[in-house]
């Protein structure tokens, strides 16, 4: 299995952000970011941080696809 975070970006592009405005918002760290970019698993307290930031479910941010 693996993570993408391409609807998480895909959002961010609706909402008009950029990472860095959602690290700040979101009080994320670069090294956060990075993983997030390389569609490395982050911790499930980012994730709701993110949820709760962008008003939105985990589904709205994290595709599963199997390999």
């Amino acid at each position: 299995m693996e993570i993408s975070y391409n609807p998480l970006f895909k959002l961010l592009i609706d909402k008009g952000m950029k990472k860095t405005d959602l690290a700040k918002k979101a009080d994320l760290t670069a090294g956060t970011l990075a993983k997030l970019s390389k569609h490395q698993t982050v911790s499930m307290e980012t994730l709701i941080k993110i949820c709760l930031c962008l008003d939105c479910t985990f589904d709205a941010i994290v595709e599963i696809k199997q390999k």
